[in-house]
């Protein structure tokens, strides 16, 4: 079984990342610890492009890349280009709670009546659009999803530490996955 291990002191924070960026994103976020200046990235942040999600942390810290639900599995060039080109060496996948990516195939209609509504798409052509990317994205449970995602990511680059984290919205704070 997972668990969610609230951070809210320096403590908390698992030894092995205390002298890490993911340490010091820990600090900025939940701590509101004083930023420092970055020349350059130094971690990739992956998450949900959930308008709810909203990382403190300093300009320049972070390659960013948001997508829904925190999928990665199209994006992994810009992974390998902030891995290659960035010379990152630590990768935080983001999970959270409320995800409207949770049960998406339950928002069929809302999102080809918005389509329909909004971009002035046939409900042909909306429910057609529905139907080739829904599966792709919807994700069952938020802290599997992230957790899986993960370890899928670690395996494709086993030189980088990849590790899962929980958005809370409720508290905005981060948590860390115990699984």
């Amino acid at each position: 079984m997972m668990n969610l291990i609230k951070i809210l002191k320096e403590e908390d924070i698992p030894k092995k990342y205390v002298d890490t960026p993911i340490g010091e994103l820990i600090r900025y976020h939940n701590f509101n610890m004083p930023f420092k200046e970055y020349d350059t990235a130094q971690i990739l942040v992956g998450m949900c492009m959930d308008n709810r999600n909203q990382l403190n942390m300093p300009p320049n810290f972070a390659y960013i890349i948001r997508t829904g639900g925190g999928n990665l599995r199209y994006s992994e060039f810009k992974v390998s280009y902030a891995i290659a080109i960035g010379r990152i060496k630590y990768i935080v996948l983001f999970g959270h709670n409320n995800c409207g990516m949770v049960n998406l195939v339950s928002k069929r209609e809302d999102f080809v009546n918005g389509l329909c509504e909004l971009a002035g798409w046939t409900r042909e052509r909306a429910e057609e659009h529905f139907m080739n990317f829904a599966t792709m994205y919807e994700v069952d449970n938020e802290i599997d999803f992230v957790v899986n995602e993960s370890e899928r990511i670690n395996a494709k680059y086993p030189g980088i530490e990849v590790v899962p984290l929980f958005y809370n919205i409720d508290d905005n704070l981060i948590y860390f996955i115990q699984y």
